[in-house]
């Protein structure tokens, strides 16, 4: 896989990507990866400086900021793009797709593995925030804005601050709505409230109920 597999996945993903050299051309998801396979070959060959001068060029051209030291799997698409971050012991699997905003960033509270795991066939929303050395299982999506401090199983929808699985192996995992896109998740917060007002108004009940009250 190449380039140019890299480019006709772009254009098959994205509605206004009409043809492959539009996509070569015009695309900054396309060029930031084009930045880091060379930054990455200087950064295997230990030319650390030379890897870490290619990123920021890339930074600056694109508004991606990859690390040399990230591992990127086939077919990534990061749509649009304007403050990506991605750490450098991030891995991404193949055929991952990365909205605009999103980190895989650290803790630092960590040495050696510091950044996040993404898996195969994830989609992660506009300002995703991953934080650690945790990983969002295969054919996951995380809706938009949301902060994963925790593994997200494979075959799973997370959504919130901090992130909840609401769905996983098309189950609900909470109330739902049939299908997600990036705007209709549930209001976590609001169903655990609604939860609590139940549960309050049970044991209200329970309280009156009881003998002797």
């Amino acid at each position: 896989m190449g380039l140019m597999s890299d480019a006709r996945n772009i254009r098959d993903k994205d509605p206004a990507a009409t043809t492959v050299p539009q996509v070569f051309f015009l695309y900054p998801g396309f060029h930031a990866l084009i930045y880091h396979r060379v930054s990455r070959w200087f950064y295997r060959h230990h030319r650390l400086f030379l890897a870490r001068m290619v990123s920021q060029w890339g930074r600056g051209f694109t508004g991606i900021e990859i690390h040399p030291g990230a591992t990127i799997g086939e077919h990534l698409f990061i749509d649009h793009g304007a403050g990506v971050v991605i750490g450098e012991t991030a891995v991404i699997g193949n055929n991952v797709t990365i909205y605009h905003g999103v980190t895989l960033g650290g803790t630092g509270k960590h040495v050696g593995r510091r950044h996040p795991t993404i898996e195969d066939d994830v989609l992660l929303g506009a300002g995703v925030k991953v934080l650690g050395p945790i990983t969002v299982g295969k054919g996951s999506r995380v809706g938009a804005n949301s902060t994963v401090l925790d593994d997200i199983p494979p075959g799973s929808t997370a959504v919130g601050s901090p992130a909840v699985v609401v769905r996983q192996d098309g189950a609900k995992t909470t109330a739902a709505s049939e299908e997600l896109d990036q705007r209709d998740y549930p209001n976590v917060f609001e169903l655990r409230i609604l939860e609590l007002e139940l549960r309050l108004s049970e044991l209200e009940k329970d309280t009156k109920d009881a003998p002797g009250a």
